[in-house]
């Protein structure tokens, strides 16, 4: 199945997305997290769209999608949100089912509180909703939410070539798995003129995320979506028990611990499309 590359306006900016499938079947939408962009669900996209309609999207300062300096865009979580919430009205896509990576999470339960009618399943892969899942690095960005003068060494951290490997190899016992080229590609991008700014204001807003795990919560036990949850279990960003928590909310939650870190694609694409196909003909068809 082929995949296309387009780019939208969305309020003045240009937002780029992949899509694939046929147009006339259910739609996937995937939100990918930090630092990739859609290019993280290549080996995802032409399996899905042998039978169903998938949107991609990079968010602004990602991809590429424009990356106005945050003077003319404000870097949040409700902005990044309320921009593909506005690529999907430009597109005229009204129902679909959200697949959600990392920052794709704080995007995603986003849309879902705006539009809970819109949703017709959840997929969450390493995508935080809990403190439980919070791994031990967290503690120390707090210190920048805290104090954001002060503690630019978490920036500096967050955008730098190591910080890139670490998110995909992490943990895991077979780094052997992992293509270099993930990561380089990844720094290549955040070494873009103004992209520490942009990474910047997103880490610090990050902490409105975690405000609204309460919030998300809350969501799911009102709305009881179907939810698929799939960890990678060496991730040392989002722990196992973040994943064990969905069950809380959802009883019906199908959550698979994956032998993968916080890229679960990087290691095993062939589980996750299945995993993921599996469910969405159970629950979409």
């Amino acid at each position: 199945m082929t995949v296309t590359f387009h780019c939208a306006e969305v309020d003045g900016l240009q937002i780029f997305y992949r899509e694939a499938g046929p147009r006339d079947a259910p739609t996937i939408v995937l939100l990918h997290g930090y630092p990739s962009s859609s290019r993280m669900w290549t080996p995802l996209l032409p399996q899905l769209a042998e039978r169903y309609h998938v949107i991609a999207p990079d968010y602004p300062g990602f991809g590429h999608s424009t990356a106005p300096p945050p003077a003319d865009y404000a870097y949040t979580f409700d902005h990044l949100a309320a921009t593909v919430e506005g690529l999907l009205r430009v597109l005229g896509i009204e129902r679909y089912a959200l697949c959600m990576q990392d920052y794709g999470g704080p995007v995603g339960f986003r849309l879902a509180l705006r539009n809970p009618a819109s949703m017709q399943a959840i997929i969450v892969q390493n995508a935080n909703a809990y403190l439980e899942g919070l791994g031990p690095k967290w503690a120390r960005i707090a210190h920048y939410w805290r104090d954001r003068a002060t503690h630019t060494e978490e920036v500096d951290a967050f955008v730098s070539l190591e910080g890139a490997r670490q998110r995909h190899i992490g943990n895991s016992p077979h780094p052997e798995r992992y293509d270099p080229d993930s990561w380089t590609d990844e720094f290549a991008m955040l070494s873009r003129p103004g992209q520490r700014a942009i990474q910047a204001d997103l880490l610090y807003d990050y902490r409105t995320n975690v405000a609204a795990y309460p919030t998300w919560q809350a969501w799911l036990r009102a709305h009881q979506p179907p939810l698929l949850v799939l960890w990678g279990q060496h991730d040392p960003s989002f722990l196992v028990p973040g994943a064990l928590a969905y069950a809380a909310d959802v009883p019906d939650a199908e959550i698979h611990l994956l032998d993968a870190g916080h890229f679960a694609l990087d290691e095993k694409p062939e589980q996750v499309a299945g995993l993921v196909l599996d469910f969405l003909d159970r629950r979409l068809r």
